[in-house]
C-alpha cells in the first residue's frame, strides 16, 4: 500500500487478494462438530450391524455404505470452503500505467453449433456486446465460430456488422448498459432515454432483426442479398451442418477504408469461421472448434489474451477487459496466471431460481475455495485466456526468480485479406491435425464431454495458476434452461464429463500429483463425483419408504442417545446451508426448490450418467454432445415467469421422479396407518421407533409436491401425461408389493 495525495492509501498492485470470511472460525467449528458427528453415525452402523439371517441384514448394510459414500463426500466438499479467497482488480490503475496505446490486443472467440437450438439474433446479440467494449477497438477483434455452417449464421453477422457502425458510437456516446442490443432495449430503465437518437437506434435494431427472422423462416438467402457479399458463393454447393468444406471470411479487418463507424471510428476486427466437417472424420465437439479458433486467430490478430464465450452469455459490463488484464498485467505476481473465470449468471431467470440454476453458493463461495488454491476451474465461457497457456505452454520458473516460456513466440507477418482467409482455411480442414498434439498437449483437451474442466486441470499441472473473479457487476450474463428436460439433459452431461475424467488418466489424484495442491485435487473431485454420489441417494429416495411398509427401522429410537448425531447433522447442516444460500442471495424458496432440483438431478440425471459412462469405459460407446435449446415456446416461457415446473414429457426421467414420489407417499401413509392402529402402548412404541424414517419420507414427500400437482391437478401442457402416472403408481405398488411380500 502506498499514500494518497488525500493521505488515503491506496494499493500498489493492480490486484488484491482477500480471505473470504466463509472460512473463518465459526464455520471450521461447525464442520469439526459435523465430522465427529459423522464418524458416530459410522459408529451406530458399524455396531448396530444385525446378526446374519435378520430380514433387516442386508437393508442395514446398504444404509451403513451409502453414508460411508456421504460422508466421504462431505469431507471432500470442505477442501472448497477451508479457505475462499476474493480478487479485486484495480482498472484506475491499470489506467494510470498504461495508455490506450500500451494496452495489449485481445481476441474475443464467441461459438455457435447449431442455427435452430443457437437463433441468429441470440449470436449477433452477443458478438455486437462483445464489440461494444469500452477498449480500443484496433486492438480488439471479434472471432464467431459456426458449426453449424450455416449461411444463416453468415448472413445475421453481415447484418450485425452494419449495424454495429451505428451502434457502437451509440453506445460511447449514452454510456449504454449493457451493450447487447437486445439486453439493453428490454430493459424498463432504457425507457428514461427515449430521445430520437434512441428511437431510431431501436428501430434500426428491429428492422434487422426482422430482415434476419423472414431470411431464416424463409428457409434461404435471396439471391439479391447473396450478391451484395461473395462470401456467400461458399454455400452454393448445398453444404449441410456435418458435411461442409472450411469457411473463413474476414468481415472487418482494420485496415479497409469502410471498417469504420458512422463517425469515422475504427471498428474491431470480425472474422467469421467454419471449420471443415464431414461425416465420418472426429470434429470434437466445442473443443475442436476452440482450437480452430486459436490457430486461425494466431494466423490473424494472434492477442496475447483471449476471452471465450458461448452464443449466449453476452456481455454485461464493458469495463470488463480492462478489469481481466489487471490479473496478467500485474508485475512479477501476474506471470504465472493463465487464465482468469468469471462465474456464470443469467438474466432470465426467476426471483426463486425455479430449476436451482445458478447456484449461487457455488459461485460465492465454492468456486473462490478453488480461488484459494490457485486452481480456478474452467468453465468453458466468460474465462480470460493468455494463449501462450491455452496453446499448450509449460510455465518455466528460473530458480533466480526470472520467468520464462519454454517454447518462443513468433512473430506474424500481414497478410492480404484474401490471402490469409486463403490461409486460415488450411489451418482448419479436417486433416490439419492428424499426427499433431492439438487435443493433447495444445489447446483443448479431446475426448470428453466437459473439455473445459479437463482443460483446465492440464494447463494448471503444466505450473499455471488461474483465478476466479466474481464481481459485484455481472461481467456476462446468459441464458437459463426454462424447462426441467433442459435443465436435466444439460447436467447429465456435465456430470457424465466429469465422472469420465475421474475415470480417465486426467483423474486430479493421478494427473495432479504432485503438480496441484492435494486440496485442489480434493476441490475437483467435488464435481467430478457427482454421478457416484447418485447411487447413495437413490438408495435413501427408496429403501426407508419401503422398510416404513415392512416395519423395518432403518434409524436409532428417538429417545436413544444414538439418535443425536442423526438429528444434529440433518439440523445444523441444513441451517448453515440455508444461512449461506441467503447470505449469498438467494431466497429461502429459492433455497426450497435447489433442494429438489438437487434430489432431482441425482435421483436421474446423475444416475444415467453414470450408467452411460460406465457404458463407455467399456467400449460400448462413443461420448456424444448435446446441445441445449436457447429459445422455447410461448407458454413455456410463461409458465416459467410464473415459478410453475415444466414436466410435459414422458421422458424417463420424469418417470423416475414420479415413481420416487408415489413410493414415498405410499411409504408415508401406509407406514402412518399402521402405527396409528396400534393401542396407545403400542403407539408410542412404534413411532419411537420409526419417527427419523417418517420424517424422512415425509421431507421427501414434501418437496415433490409439485411433482403430485402435475400428476394430478395441473391441466396445462406443462402436466405429467397420463402415461407417466400409469406408470409411476402401477411401478410403486409393484415395488411395495415385492418387498413386502
Amino acid at each position: 500500500m502506498r499514500e494518497g495525495e488525500n493521505g488515503e492509501t491506496t494499493p500498489c498492485t493492480l490486484v488484491e487478494t482477500k480471505e473470504g470470511r466463509h472460512s473463518g472460525g465459526a464455520y471450521r467449528a461447525f464442520a469439526a462438530t459435523v465430522m465427529a458427528s459423522i464418524v458416530v453415525i459410522w459408529a451406530y452402523r458399524a455396531t448396530g450391524m444385525p446378526s446374519a439371517g435378520h430380514p433387516g441384514r442386508w437393508t442395514w448394510m446398504g444404509m451403513f455404505i451409502s453414508e460411508i459414500i456421504f460422508g466421504v463426500y462431505w469431507i471432500l466438499s470442505q477442501s472448497v470452503r477451508w479457505r475462499t479467497t476474493f480478487n479485486f482488480p484495480y482498472k484506475h490503475l491499470l489506467l494510470q500505467r498504461y495508455n490506450d496505446h500500451q494496452l495489449p490486443n485481445v481476441d474475443v472467440f464467441v461459438c455457435t453449433a447449431d442455427p435452430t437450438i443457437e437463433p441468429p439474433v441470440l449470436v449477433i446479440n452477443t458478438v455486437l456486446s462483445a464489440m461494444a467494449y469500452d477498449y480500443p477497438t484496433e486492438k480488439l477483434a471479434i472471432y464467431l465460430s459456426d458449426d453449424g455452417g450455416s449461411e444463416f449464421t453468415f448472413y445475421a453477422l453481415i447484418e450485425a456488422s452494419n449495424f454495429a457502425k451505428h451502434w457502437l458510437p451509440f453506445c460511447r456516446k449514452f454510456m449504454v448498459e449493457p451493450r447487447s442490443p437486445e439486453a439493453y432495449f428490454s430493459l424498463n430503465s432504457a425507457l428514461h432515454h427515449r430521445s430520437q437518437e434512441w428511437i431510431d437506434m431501436k428501430k434500426l435494431f428491429d428492422e434487422m432483426k426482422e430482415r434476419i427472422n423472414s431470411v431464416v423462416e424463409m428457409g434461404r438467402v435471396p439471391k439479391e442479398i447473396r450478391d451484395q457479399n461473395k462470401g456467400f458463393s461458399e454455400w452454393d454447393n448445398g453444404i449441410t451442418k456435418q458435411n461442409h468444406q472450411s469457411i473463413v471470411k474476414i468481415i472487418f479487418d482494420g485496415n479497409n477504408l469502410d471498417d469504420v463507424d458512422i463517425h469515422g471510428g475504427v471498428l474491431p476486427k470480425l472474422v467469421y469461421m467454419a471449420r471443415e466437417k464431414r461425416p465420418n472424420h472426429p470434429h470434437h465437439f466445442k473443443a475442436g472448434a476452440m482450437n480452430a479458433l486459436i490457430r486461425v486467430s494466431s494466423e490473424i490478430t494472434n492477442a496475447p489474451f483471449i476471452l471465450n464465450l458461448d452464443c449466449d452469455m453476452y456481455s454485461n459490463n464493458p469495463d470488463t477487459i480492462k478489469e481481466s488484464l489487471c490479473f496478467f498485467l500485474d508485475g512479477k505476481r501476474s506471470h504465472d496466471i493463465a487464465f482468469v473465470q468469471f462465474p456464470q449468471y443469467f438474466d432470465n431467470i426467476t426471483k426463486n431460481m425455479l430449476y436451482g440454476i445458478p447456484d449461487l453458493v457455488i459461485n460465492e463461495i465454492e468456486l473462490a475455495g478453488m480461488d484459494g488454491y490457485g486452481t480456478a476451474l474452467y468453465c468453458g465461457t466468460g474465462c480470460f485466456h493468455r494463449r501462450e497457456a491455452l496453446s499448450g505452454k509449460k510455465y518455466v520458473e528460473d530458480l533466480n526468480g526470472s520467468i520464462h516460456l519454454d517454447v518462443p513466440t513468433e512473430k506474424k507477418v500481414p497478410k492480404p485479406v484474401n490471402e490469409l482467409e486463403e490461409a486460415c482455411k488450411l489451418l482448419v480442414d479436417c486433416n490439419f491435425e492428424n499426427g499433431s498434439q492439438w487435443g493433447r498437449e495444445m489447446g483443448l483437451v479431446y475426448g470428453c464431454a466437459v473439455e473445459d474442466i479437463v482443460t483446465g486441470l492440464t494447463i494448471q499441472c503444466r505450473g499455471w495458476r488461474s483465478l476466479y473473479y466474481n464481481p459485484k457487476k455481472r461481467a456476462f450474463l446468459g441464458l437459463a434452461p426454462i424447462s426441467l428436460d433442459v435443465a436435466l439433459v444439460q447436467y447429465k452431461r456435465w456430470c457424465e464429463g466429469m465422472f469420465q475424467i475421474f475415470l480417465s488418466n486426467y483423474c486430479p489424484f493421478i494427473h495432479g500429483h504432485g503438480k496441484i495442491k492435494f486440496g485442489a485435487q480434493m476441490g475437483y473431485c467435488v464435481y467430478l463425483l457427482w454421478a457416484p454420489l447418485s447411487i447413495p441417494m437413490l438408495y435413501y429416495a427408496t429403501v426407508p419408504a419401503l422398510c416404513l411398509l415392512k416395519g423395518i427401522p432403518l434409524f436409532p429410537e428417538v429417545t436413544s442417545l444414538w439418535a443425536i448425531p442423526f438429528a444434529y447433522v440433518f439440523v445444523i447442516k441444513n441451517c448453515w446451508s440455508v444461512a449461506e444460500a441467503i447470505t449469498c442471495g438467494c431466497t429461502l424458496k429459492a433455497w426450497w426448490n435447489l433442494q429438489r432440483m438437487l434430489l432431482f438431478r441425482r435421483t436421474t440425471a446423475f444416475f444415467f450418467a453414470l450408467i452411460d459412462t460406465v457404458i463407455k469405459q467399456l467400449g460400448f460407446s462413443q461420448t456424444k454432445f448435446a446441445v441445449t435449446a436457447k429459445v422455447a415456446a410461448e407458454d413455456v416461457s410463461k409458465r416459467y415467469e410464473q415459478e410453475i415446473i415444466e414436466f410435459g414429457s414422458s421422458d424417463i426421467m420424469y418417470s423416475m421422479i414420479a415413481t420416487f414420489a408415489m413410493l414415498n407417499l405410499f411409504g408415508l401413509l401406509l407406514g402412518i396407518k399402521n402405527v396409528a392402529a396400534l393401542n396407545l402402548e403400542l403407539f408410542f412404541k412404534c413411532l419411537n421407533k420409526f419417527i427419523l424414517q417418517i420424517i424422512l419420507c415425509g421431507l421427501i414427500v414434501l418437496i415433490n409436491l409439485p411433482t403430485y400437482e402435475a400428476l394430478f391437478i395441473r391441466k396445462d401442457k406443462g402436466r405429467l401425461p397420463s402415461s407417466v402416472l400409469f406408470k409411476s403408481v402401477t411401478s410403486a405398488l409393484l415395488a411395495c408389493i415385492i418387498y413386502v411380500l
